[in-house]
């Protein structure tokens, strides 16, 4: 038997994950299970380590991430194109730094730095699989040579989602052409829909 006080899934199979208002409305429903509600251990450990360092996180959602990396002085520039997820985000950051978010297409979005590091939290998984060569080819365009893709990647393939789950040799595929994989650690941390598939990879841009 459902719990009633918990918010139930709405079916959204005839829903277009590549339109801001499916986002609308898990935001608006507070359906959102990719949600950790918190930073993660392995976000903190390797944001430690580089400080000053400016970033972007697309597909950002309430952006905790981003209140931390603000509070250490990081530069950051949160985007996302639903606009539930930006109010969401602008109110996690307070009206001091709710600047730092915008609501933009990543796939057309110029930041107003160069970023040092972009960090992917549940971004690619919620694109559908067809818009992966595109995440590829952008992220390329974005970073320069040395800057770091580094985040968290959902790997298995799914039946259905988001999250898409994303095979290991598709994904080595999709970067090793522009950018060499430094880091990959196991996730202990997981939220349940991630847990036991997520890898935490950082990955260095070439040039």
């Amino acid at each position: 038997m459902s719990d009633p006080t918990q918010p139930s899934a709405p079916d959204f199979d005839n829903r277009d994950p590549n339109s801001p208002e499916f986002w609308d409305e898990r935001f608006e429903r507070h359906f959102t299970p990719w949600d950790q509600a918190g930073v993660p251990a392995a976000f903190q450990s390797f944001a430690e380590r580089h400080r000053d360092a400016a970033v972007l996180i697309p597909g950002c959602g309430s952006a905790y991430e981003a209140l931390w990396l603000t509070q250490q002085g990081n530069p950051v520039r949160a985007i996302d194109f639903s606009p539930a997820a930006v109010a969401a985000a602008r109110e996690q950051l307070g009206a001091q730094h709710a600047q730092r978010v915008e609501q933009a297409d990543f796939f057309a979005y110029e930041p107003p730095f160069t970023p040092a590091w972009v960090y992917e939290r549940a971004f690619l998984c919620a694109l559908p699989p067809a818009r992966r060569a595109d995440y590829a080819r952008r992220m390329a365009e974005l970073l320069p040579g040395g800057a770091l893709l580094a985040g968290f990647f959902f790997v298995g393939a799914t039946p259905k989602g988001p999250p898409f789950g994303i095979e290991r040799t598709e994904l080595d595929g999709l970067l090793t052409p522009n950018f060499d994989l430094i880091e990959d650690e196991a996730v202990s941390d997981s939220i349940a829909v991630f847990a036991g598939r997520e890898r935490w990879m950082t990955w260095r841009r070439r040039g």
